[in-house]
């Protein structure tokens, strides 16, 4: 292909992705569902009991409950239930978007278990006699509301009036509409004044036909359809027991979708920014396979059906930033050879070989991470996990295929040669080919790593030791997620103060763990040790909305929940780290693994211990944040691994501590200012989102930026100072190995 051609398929490809972006992408974001943090709505977690002693709760039990569940659910009117069957024994129901919470918890709730009874109370006919669907809102000959119900078997029908009609002078069919005990406390409206008894009919003769009316009960239209929904839903085979819930007004999935998406876009323009200053001609590469890959992820998830929840943008958000850094990584490289003398087309061809096992190691130990967050995370957090793998896998491809595919249109098409000012390098900074064992030189050249690194070690071994004092007396501050209880989210439209949300909420005789104000005294977090019955989450929602202008959010957790969450996130940080220890571990060597999860303890420690000791709340998020650090973490520290995997390979012999400690210090400039530049990019995002973003996610976003930062200076301090240890240790043992005669 010639070098005119070259250009203009470049020019092509660039117009044909900005037409596809430009045509489709307001289609797919309207398309793409949002969760209930994102637009209102409520999610609950039942566990399933046996309905009867000695009944036995199996996959079919579960998926009858469910489709029972389903039919009520079509009561309300909402258009995308998420219902889903957890282990052995749980269902989560999410239902975003629904108006009227409260109808909508009392219709899940209510047993509606129709029966035809003789005035003896003997049951002789139940609501599985009903036809599908067999029951309907009519009105009687005097035009008022009924309910009318079609029977299966007229045979049955006619027994039942038989033997009814032979127990005159009480020959009553009576239609009751029963609940379980405890669970009645709220009735729907068409259950009002009294919630057994409907109707009691006189039988006076024998009746063949399956068609009866339910007339008692002073019926409106409303209520009289609401019951024949319910009872076309069917009673639930089991006893349902609420463990867990959460309720979110709409007004604040509407700001904080807002909020974020506002996050979102003054990340990807500083990051443009960035790119373009700081590299130029790549940068505007960058900048369009960054425009893609926000476009591909957004697509595959709605072609997987997902539902974008409020961590899934922040999952996004962070994932711009860590599209760059494979960029980067590559460009840096590029820089590298082209200061060595190379050709533009050699050094992108060296550039690009070196730096791919760079990034596909670093993506995959972040892949480990986000696929154990999604295998034992909750509902909310695998949404996180779930946009973290598509966000890595989207960077790989569209950094390995499309930048590098984009890029060498350019370069190949020969209109770069002799530009490096395009790729940011000045021509002073260029080696003569004619020197003999050429080195890029860095502005860090005079700076010891090794020698300062101690400084780090101590400070490290200290924060430990403060860190394990920290947490031995303070502990951390558990929120409900691990610890169990309630807590709300209280909106206001005026300033408020602790004290009154207190009072506020002794109306209900309820003392308060904990009330913490954001800083414009209009959102507050209040805890409680106890889970708020649901009764008590109704009337308080409606003071408070009555009171303040929204709806609070509230969020309820049972100890059973609490616990296995808490076990939940410390198997799943094992788990990642032994992952991580072994993918480290072959791919490089082992003593670069352990190197490498030690300085990722490090950073998950001292996020821990931060938090412990400004006692901020630990959430669910909270693991999110930790196992994205640890990725992360990993992440930065193979960037220098793999320099100085690849100088310990180029030199000839190996002495002992000198060589290695000029190895190490070599590889740490080197990669100094990618490092610097990869993390810089993420540190935008996080940052725009705790900035910027909803206050729901303020504690992740905290927890990363510390992490982030401690996690820079340990892959460089750290990790490198502990190799080079054990790594001498290892080389002194094997020189003063004996030598075998044969």
């Amino acid at each position: 292909m010639g070098r005119k051609w070259r250009i203009l398929v470049f020019f092509m490809l660039v117009m044909l992705f900005g037409g596809i972006i430009g045509s489709t992408t307001q289609g797919i974001t309207n398309n793409i569902k949002l969760g209930l943090d994102l637009q209102g709505g409520f999610e609950i977690l039942y566990k399933v009991k046996p309905a009867k002693e000695g009944e036995k709760i199996t996959k079919e039990t579960l998926k009858n409950t469910v489709r029972a569940l389903d039919k009520r659910i079509n009561v309300l009117g909402v258009s995308e239930p998420r219902i889903f069957i957890e282990g052995k024994d749980r269902i989560r129901v999410q239902l975003a978007g629904v108006k009227d919470q409260k109808k909508a918890r009392e219709i899940l709730s209510t047993e509606a278990k129709l029966t035809f009874r003789d005035v003896n109370d003997n049951v002789l006919m139940d609501g599985s006699d009903l036809n599908e669907n067999g029951a309907q809102q009519a009105f009687d000959e005097q035009n008022r509301p009924n309910v009318a119900l079609t029977l299966k078997d007229a045979k049955k029908f006619k027994d039942v009036t038989t033997k009814i009609l032979s127990m005159k002078p009480n020959n009553l069919l009576v239609i009751w509409l029963d609940f379980e005990e405890g669970k009645d406390s709220y009735k729907i409206e068409a259950l009002k004044p009294n919630p057994k008894f409907l109707s009691a009919a006189t039988v006076d003769q024998v009746f063949t036909q399956t068609d009866v009316t339910i007339t008692g009960g002073s019926f409106t239209v409303e209520s009289a359809k609401e019951l024949s929904d319910l009872l076309n839903a069917g009673s639930l085979p089991v006893d349902l027991d609420e463990i867990y819930s959460t309720s979110i007004g709409a007004q604040f999935g509407d700001d904080a979708l807002k909020e974020t998406i506002l996050a979102g876009i003054i990340t990807v323009a500083l990051i443009f920014i960035f790119m373009l200053v700081f590299y130029r001609l790549p940068g505007v590469i960058a900048i369009i396979s960054l425009s893609v890959y926000i476009y591909v992820v957004l697509q595959v998830f709605d072609w997987m059906n997902g539902v974008m929840t409020l961590p899934g943008i922040a999952a996004l958000i962070l994932g711009i930033g860590m599209a760059v850094d494979a960029n980067i990584i590559t460009y840096e490289r590029i820089k590298d050879e082209l200061k060595l003398g190379k050709s533009v087309s050699s050094a992108f061809r060296a550039g690009n070989k070196r730096s791919f096992t760079t990034i596909l190691d670093a993506n995959l130990t972040t892949l480990l991470a986000a696929a154990v967050l999604f295998y034992f995370g909750t509902s909310s957090v695998k949404g996180f996990a779930t946009m973290l793998l598509l966000s890595n896998t989207a960077v790989f491809l569209t950094n390995v295929i499309l930048s590098r595919l984009l890029l060498s249109l350019l370069v190949h098409s020969k209109a770069l040669n002799g530009k490096l000012s395009w790729f940011s390098v000045k021509q002073s900074e260029v080696l003569s080919i004619s020197e003999k064992n050429p080195r890029v030189p860095t502005m860090f050249d005079k700076i010891d790593f090794v020698a300062i690194s101690k400084y780090f070690v101590w400070f490290a071994i200290c924060t430990a030791i403060i860190g394990v004092v920290v947490l031995s007396v303070f502990k951390l501050n558990l929120g409900i997620d691990f610890a169990s209880g309630s807590r709300y989210e209280v909106v206001s439209n005026k300033e408020v103060t602790v004290e009154e949300i207190k009072k506020d909420f002794a109306e209900f005789n309820k003392e308060p763990k904990e009330v913490v104000l954001a800083e414009d005294n209009k959102f507050a977090t209040v805890t409680f040790k106890g889970a708020f019955s649901k009764e008590e989450v109704i009337e308080t929602k409606e003071y408070f909305k009555k009171k303040y202008g929204e709806e609070p959010n509230v969020s309820t957790v049972s100890p059973e929940v609490g616990k296995e969450l808490a076990r939940n996130a410390l198997i799943s940080v094992i788990i990642a780290s032994i992952g991580i220890i072994i993918y480290v571990a072959f791919r490089f060597e082992l003593l670069f693994g352990i190197a490498a999860v030690v300085a990722l303890f490090h950073d998950a420690f001292l996020v821990i211990t931060a938090f412990s000791i400004f006692r901020i709340e630990v959430d669910i998020t909270f693991i999110a944040a930790i196992l994205t650090i640890i990725g992360y973490s990993v992440n930065d520290t193979i960037v220098t691994f793999d320099r100085i995997r690849e100088n310990l390979e180029s030199t000839k012999k190996v002495k002992g501590y000198d060589d290695l400690k000029h190895i190490v210090n070599e590889s740490i400039r080197q990669t100094l200012i990618r490092s610097l530049n990869t993390v810089l990019t993420v540190v935008i995002a996080a940052l725009a989102l705790y900035f910027i973003g909803s206050v729901a996610i303020n504690n992740f976003s905290l927890a990363l930026l510390i992490g982030l930062i401690s996690g820079t200076y340990s892959s460089i301090f750290i990790a490198s100072r502990l190799w080079l240890s054990m790594k001498t240790k290892q080389l002194i043992k094997l020189q003063n190995k004996p030598v075998t005669p044969e």
